[in-house]
Order: C-alpha cells, then structure tokens, then sequence
C-alpha cells in the first residue's frame, strides 16, 4: 500500500464486524509504502492505522493486492492498482450511497406526486432504471467469481429492493419482511467483515420509532431481535458473533430492557459462551440473570452501618426485604431512594424493610447522601465500590439495583420500576 503523505509505523488490524484485532506494526520505506505478506491469514476485511489514526481498508482474498492513496485524502484518492476484488468493494461502498440517495428521493417523488402526471411515470422509469443497475452491479458484476469472499459479501451485504409497486404506506412492513432475504447466515467466512453487523443495524433501523416512549421502543427491539437472531441460529459462529454485536450495541445507547431479553432467551437458553474480552458488566448481567431467579435464596449480607453497626441481612424479621444497590453520584439513585423513602415512611404497618446498600468508595458523601434525603432504614457500606463482597456476590453491573425478598430471604422478584412497589 503506496500512502503519500506518510511515514514512519503503521499498524494491521483484522476487522470483524465493529472489532479489530493486531495483526503487526509496519514501518514505511522511503516511498511511504508499506509491504506486507497476509499469505498466512484468512480472507476477510483488513484495517492499515497510520498517521495518527487515519486508516484505509481493504478486501484480502488469497490475492496480491496493490493500493495507493493520499493519507491527506484517502477516500476521495484511493485507488486500486492490483486487486479486483478490492476494485468490486469500493465500487460497492459507492455506488451504496449513491443507490441510497437516489431511491429515498425517487421514492419520496412517487408517494406525493399525482398518478396521472406525466412526471410520475418518467420518476417510476427512473427508479426502476435506477433498481435494475444496482441488482445488475450485485448479481453479475460483482459475481464474476460466486464463490470468492467479495462476491459473497456483496450478496449478503446488498442493500433491500422495494419495488415501485409498493405502496409507500406498506414499505416499511415490505423492508421488515423481507430486508434479510437475501443475507446467507450461514457464511461464517463473512464474519471477517462488516455484513452481518450492518445488516443488523439496518434491520433494527425499521423498527426505530423515536415517538414511542421507552418501554414500547424497546418492545419494538425486540421483536427485531426475534427476526435477526432466528435466522442466524443457522450457523453457530454468525449466530454468536451477532448476539455478541447487539449486546455491546444495545449497551452503549442503554437499552438495559433489550439487553436483558437477548440474554435471557439467547445467551442463558442457547448456552452462548460469549467472549471473554467483553465488559465485566455484561458477564455481571449474565450471572445475574442465570441466578437471580424466583424463589432463589439469595446471599447473606454482612455490613457495618452508618453508625458502625453489624447489620445482616439474615437477622431481618419483615414479611418482605427490600434490598437496594445504589451510589450517591448515581443519578437515577437520587431520583429514586427519596420516593422510595416516602413509600417506606408511609407504611401503615411495616410490610417491608429497606437495607440500603451503598457502592460509594467515599465514607463523607455516603453520609452526606443519607443525611441530605433522610433516609431512615438501614444503611450500610464497605467502600468498596464495584468490588464489595455483596456487589460482587449479587453480581451488581448498575445503580440502582433491586432485589425484593420473602420473609426466608427467597427472591420474590427484581424490581425494575418505583410502581411495583406501590402495590406491596
């Protein structure tokens, strides 16, 4: 790869999906050209890092690959020399946007425009032309050779077809349908690329609704999860390497609802060993969910209180035990324990106790916290933060978290909002 406008060390990376992992660090000759042999490594997407981040991507298919580019401009100048798989990719990833542009207008064009119009049948001429050229490109030319990694990956990656015959209101139930047709969940080779994970953002794009309030957002996720992850139960590999996707997705945009359905009805019921290398959150949020379940007695606590107390979970003589898992600088936390507060205070006969245990490190804000909200039932805290025996032992991956118990201290269940409550 010839970058001009670079020198020095640049790093290999093997992509899959939104993952990279190292392959070498390469030093440029006097040409700012980096060499390197791949002879040993599996067709798939690669990544060259150089020049403080900047990148250029290309195809490795058991075939000598020439590129060259501008590190200053690399996509507007990048061309390729050798390598016609490389040559079909970035005609793809062009003509994709170009295809996108011009059938969201074609399209927007013919839902508004009067039928009877002149115009309407050349726009319906027009995105029909514009449809034919694109399946052309994806079935004949990129087939030149079927059964090689780029041919596969423009099949499966293709962007959906809507006809003009559909009518615009019946589009979106069209794309839902029938947008993952055309994806081969059974390549596991494709995991060395971005296809499944784009087609599954593009997926879960039709079901994204920022009207709906979060609750029947997130159900709406989850009927997209079912569609997704039924499909690729095909094939072992693609399967995990997608429900691997979507958990770090969901995660990042805080879908706690969605997160918790995948593992419960995909990680937990299939036995998925995800990888290692993911968030001590999630293995917490696994382990919660394949323990925590009804009737299971949970472990004792054993902690001092605000005033230097032993209290113990299993000395307490309620009808019910609320246990929360909270911080002081959890947002949520401080919204929450102050109504929790009010439900407990108001408490004709005492039904349920509290024992309120804290993840704070620091002994002054824990103090603070109770002081300023008031809050008296039971309060305790080893400033351990994240790694307290109780955090650890109840698996704790966020504030606030809440677990309400029987009188023989077996889970009734775990409490998600300030309502369930309300009716105990």
């Amino acid at each position: 790869i010839n970058t001009a406008n670079s020198n020095g060390k640049a790093a290999l990376f093997s992509l899959s999906g939104e993952k990279s992992l190292f392959i070498d660090s390469i030093s440029a000759n006097n040409t700012s050209t980096y060499q390197f042999n791949l002879s040993n490594n599996h067709p798939g997407f690669y990544r060259l890092i150089f020049n403080n981040k900047k990148w250029i991507d290309f195809v490795y298919d058991d075939n000598d690959i020439e590129v060259e580019t501008n590190a200053e401009n690399i996509f507007e100048e990048t061309k390729i020399v050798q390598s016609e798989e490389n040559k079909i990719y970035y005609d793809f990833i062009n003509l994709n946007k170009d295809y996108k542009t011009k059938t969201e207008l074609l399209q927007l064009i013919l839902a508004r425009y009067p039928e009877t119009d002149s115009y309407y049948q050349t726009t319906k001429e027009k995105l029909n032309q514009t449809q034919e050229e694109y399946l052309y490109f994806v079935n004949v030319t990129a087939q030149i050779n079927p059964n090689s990694f780029i041919s596969r990956y423009v099949r499966t990656a293709q962007l959906p077809v809507v006809e003009a015959e559909v009518p615009f209101d019946k589009q979106l139930l069209y794309l839902k349908t029938h947008s993952l047709d055309n994806v081969n969940f059974n390549d596991e080779g494709l995991i060395y690329s971005d296809a499944f994970t784009n087609k599954s953002i593009e997926y879960l794009s039709y079901y994204r609704n920022p009207q709906l309030p979060m609750a029947l957002l997130e159900k709406e996720f989850q009927t997209a999860v079912d569609s997704i992850l039924n499909k690729a139960k095909v094939n072992d590999i693609v399967y995990k390497h997608i429900v691997e996707y979507l958990l770090d997705g969901f995660k990042k945009f805080g879908f706690d609802n969605v997160i918790n359905y995948i593992i419960d009805n995909y990680v937990i019921k299939d036995d998925i060993c995800l990888d290692e290398k993911l968030e001590t959150a999630l293995e917490r949020r696994i382990n919660q969910n394949k323990l925590f379940k009804p009737g299971f007695i949970v472990p004792d606590i054993d902690m001092n209180d605000s005033a230097g107390s032993i209290v113990k979970l299993s000395n307490i003589n309620t009808e019910k035990t609320l246990i929360i898992f909270y911080a002081s600088w959890c947002p949520h936390c401080k919204t929450l324990l102050p109504q929790i507060s009010e439900l407990y205070k108001n408490q004709k006969e005492k039904i349920f106790e509290v024992l309120a245990v804290s993840i704070d490190t620091s002994k002054t804000d824990w103090l603070n916290f109770i002081k300023t909200n008031k809050l008296q039932w039971l309060n305790v805290s080893d400033f351990k933060g994240w790694e307290g025996k109780a955090a650890v032992d109840y698996f704790i991956y966020a504030t606030p978290t809440m677990f309400l118990l029987d009188r023989e201290k077996k889970l009734i269940k775990i409490i998600n909002e300030l309502d369930e409550l309300k009716i105990l």
